[in-house]
């Protein structure tokens, strides 16, 4: 699939285009691969948008939409691959993709219950709650957007780091349960409910040392209001900026409160380095293997068209924690791409 308009404010069908192209031979040292999982993230929104602030490139007119895959090799002319292997790339939203081998990572299936596991946002969760937060023993933590893909990964992460008390905020009741009974967060909260201020201070009454945000809007002006003295703002996403129809109207720093609090504000942008995914990869391998660690995922499945209707619906709130599209394919191998 491809992007056929920028968007300016919601997503909508008439963004993307679908083009078929009939597959040729692959040429030397290249790999031919079946995309069988797609991701499905938020960041793709910003890379849609022709002022695109995040630091990757952003997608212009005719590129491929989507990003991380996990695939099987069908044909190969490299020495590095042979057909039946399961591999990651960054390759999009399509149903085939011809690669070079340096663009492709070899995969264990036997690591994980799915294929599916290798597509989630772990990297940014570890890298912002362990090295840009720096969570740990003792710790209050809040984290909103606490059922999403990195929300879901991050509050487990300080839990397990020895965070003393990890609550989280959601759009809806059954989030709420789900981040608590499931998730083991020690409390949490519905944001459409209540004045934020008050719910954070009912279950952190002494406040907060942490907050992992992936939201901002008014809940990080609560987050300012209920933290601690010293307290470490690390700031993941604006969420708030992507559905709101006042997104410029916040968030807004109440200087003199972070002032005297002496508060640490850190946004932050993972870029993925070999160092932060190798981070991930070591410590999601043993808390799984441990039972540390619950994986939050939404698992979908159906052809590579209705990947656009997954992020429409994720923006909105739809599923939680790490979505992907399992790909149903089309009976030929012509190569089906929404561009």
């Amino acid at each position: 699939m491809a992007l056929a308009e920028h968007l300016v404010s919601e997503v909508a069908d008439r963004q993307f285009t679908v083009s078929t192209v009939e597959t040729k031979d692959i040429g030397e040292d290249e790999v031919f691969i079946r995309v069988d999982f797609v991701q499905v993230v938020p960041a793709f929104t910003d890379l849609m948008r022709a002022d695109a602030q995040i630091p990757l490139p952003p997608y212009q007119l005719g590129d491929t939409v989507g990003g991380a895959v996990v695939g099987t090799v069908l044909e190969s002319r490299s020495a590095d691959f042979v057909e039946g292997d399961l591999v990651f790339a960054f390759t999009g939203w399509s149903e085939y993709q011809v690669a070079k081998p340096e663009e492709l990572t070899k995969l264990d299936r036997n690591v994980v219950p799915s294929p599916a596991y290798y597509l989630n946002q772990g990297v940014t969760a570890y890298y912002g709650m362990a090295d840009v937060a720096k969570a740990g023993p003792g710790d209050v933590v809040y984290v909103s957007g606490a059922a999403g893909g990195v929300g879901s990964l991050a509050g487990q992460i300080a839990k397990i780091r020895g965070a003393a008390n990890v609550i989280g905020s959601a759009g809806t009741d059954e989030k709420v349960r789900y981040l608590v009974e499931e998730l083991h967060f020690d409390g949490a909260f519905n944001y459409k409910t209540g004045d934020l201020v008050e719910n954070i201070n009912a279950l952190a009454p002494d406040g907060i040392d942490v907050f992992f945000d992936n939201v901002g809007g008014d809940q990080f002006e609560a987050a300012i209001r209920a933290a601690k003295p010293n307290a470490r703002f690390a700031l993941c996403g604006a969420l708030s900026s992507q559905v709101s129809k006042d997104a410029d109207a916040w968030p807004r720093l109440n200087l003199m409160t972070a002032i005297t609090k002496n508060l640490s504000i850190f946004p932050f942008a993972t870029l993925h380095t070999p160092e932060q995914i190798q981070n991930w990869a070591t410590h999601f391998g043993m808390w799984l293997s441990e039972g540390k660690l619950v994986f939050p995922h939404t698992s979908l499945k159906g052809p590579i068209t209705d990947a656009p209707t997954a992020l429409k619906d994720l923006i909105c709130g739809k599923y939680r924690g790490n979505v992907a599209l399992e790909v149903e394919h089309s009976s030929s191998t012509t190569t089906e791409a929404l561009t």
